[in-house]
């Protein structure tokens, strides 16, 4: 089942204040629902970029203009303002978190099916290895079996892109690419791929004791080079070209090499989310919502700034930090064995967003980090004192990506599955600038990299970086003095 979702405010609502009411909900993004007073009324649900106005339009009051023929309203506009008694609504930091929400929501209200129409979701194409075949085959699918999901390899951005990946992988090996229920016999027709050399043809040669032994480690080769996109392969091949460049074979060199080429071009058609579903695991970096912020515009900021006349004086001290000035903060989702888990809120206290790749190099200046200050003495002579341990960022993001690997789980419904993966393709495979939010991958190890996640929360936080300007060495130089006469 999808997760249970409850909105975070709720107010009630009457005709008569609904100027008050209007003025309490933020001018933020968010996803709201409208309940009328008969509780077995489905509400009125969906997102917006700013609840205020959007909710405003909708609530209210129609503007009445008096004629000969009695009042009328001025707009054909829908008004519900006489049937909603209560709004339920959550701020909601990215178009990504509101999309999500609103899929939890719609899930929670109208139920998977309803909410699976209402937001237009289809599973993602895949590529199965149907190693439960006894003459496996690589094909390209959109149904998901409980049974075949370690063998499932996706998602990919549509039927068109999984077909090219099966066949580019399939021209370096020679499975069968046939779809019947293949029964093997000596008086089997084959097929033209048998013919061309394209496929060891098990339908009438499996027979043969070394055909069948044959086929079976061909299977096991493309098996493997999914599972490892491409090393199983891409590594022998490598080993072995360099050993013909040091033998001075360069004919077998060239040779290895057009096949590398090949692999890689293959391998490309595999973006870098693809991969077998219970390994798909990725930390995406989105807009935080913003908290503390009920009354204000969008121009404002989120931050709580209390008078000290009401603040307790002896609390003024400790409180002063927490209320004057909020973090920074990203939010993070875990991505699990194809389902996505958060948000989790990740200060970026101390990050300053960078450029991966800097003019100046990778010095301190460049890749600046949070460093921890040690407070000078009072007396020269007096012993210094101890510093204060300051948490790291690293160890904040270690934290928080605990924090979501902790509520992980193995899916066990293969339709919040199928939903999850279609959310992270729509998102995923958009256009590069229309992509908001970053993606950051494990590494072979299966640890993440908190740096890189750092910067990139700081920038989803602080903005990009503008652009170091060139540095002229050549204006630094010192100017030769004129001789003195």
């Amino acid at each position: 089942m999808a997760a249970r979702f409850q909105f975070e405010h709720s107010l009630d609502f009457a005709p008569s204040h609904a100027a008050e009411t209007l003025r309490a909900i933020p001018a933020l993004p968010g996803v709201f629902a409208l309940h009328g007073a008969d509780p077995n009324a489905q509400p009125y649900l969906t997102r917006a970029a700013d609840l205020r106005r959007r909710i405003t339009r909708i609530l209210a009051p129609p503007q009445i203009q008096a004629d000969a023929a009695g009042p009328s309203p001025l707009s054909k506009r829908l008004n519900l303002s006489t049937r909603v008694a209560r709004i339920d609504f959550t701020v909601t930091g990215s178009e990504f978190e509101s999309t999500l929400a609103l899929y939890h929501a719609s899930a929670q209200i109208f139920g998977l099916d309803e909410a699976r129409r209402r937001l237009k979701l289809r599973t993602p194409f895949f590529l199965r290895f149907s190693a439960e075949n006894n003459y496996p085959r690589l094909y390209s699918t959109n149904r998901l079996s409980r049974r075949a999901l370690a063998h499932t390899y996706g998602p990919f951005p549509s039927r068109a892109a999984a077909d090219r990946y099966c066949d580019a992988v399939l021209d370096l090996f020679l499975l069968r690419r046939c779809h019947e229920e293949l029964h093997p016999a000596p008086d089997h027709p084959g097929c033209i791929y048998g013919e061309m050399g394209k496929c060891l043809a098990p339908c009438n040669q499996a027979q043969i004791p070394a055909k069948a032994a044959a086929y079976s480690a061909e299977a096991a080769a493309v098996e493997a080079f999914l599972d490892s996109r491409g090393e199983s392969l891409l590594a022998p091949l490598i080993a072995q070209r360099e050993q013909a460049s040091a033998s001075l074979d360069f004919e077998r060199a060239a040779d290895l090499h057009a096949q590398i080429e090949k692999i890689k071009a293959a391998l490309a058609l595999a973006p870098e989310l693809v991969a077998p579903i219970p390994r798909l695991g990725a930390i995406l970096v989105q807009k935080s919502a913003q908290k503390g912020a009920q009354d204000s515009g969008p121009e404002q900021s989120n931050s709580v700034i209390l008078s000290e006349d009401a603040i307790p004086q002896e609390g003024i001290a400790s409180q002063s930090k927490d209320l004057r000035l909020e973090e920074p903060t990203a939010a993070l989702y875990f991505l699990h064995s194809g389902c996505l888990i958060g948000p989790a809120r990740l200060s970026t206290l101390g990050v300053r967003a960078v450029r991966e790749q800097t003019a100046v190099g990778s010095s301190l200046f460049a890749q600046p980090l949070m460093l921890e200050a040690v407070p000078l003495a009072e007396d020269a002579n007096a012993t210094p004192l101890a510093p204060t341990p300051v948490e790291s960022p690293e160890a904040r993001a270690a934290a928080t990506i605990a924090s979501l690997e902790a509520q992980a789980a193995e899916p066990t419904d293969l339709a919040t599955l199928s939903d999850h993966l279609s959310l992270l393709r729509r998102w995923y495979y958009r256009p590069e600038k229309q992509r908001v939010g970053e993606v950051f991958f494990p590494r072979d190890d299966g640890s993440w990299p908190l740096r890189r996640i750092l910067r990139g929360a700081a920038r989803i936080t602080l903005g990009e970086p503008a652009t170091l300007p060139d540095v002229r060495r050549d204006l630094a130089e010192k100017n030769p003095t004129d001789k003195v006469r």
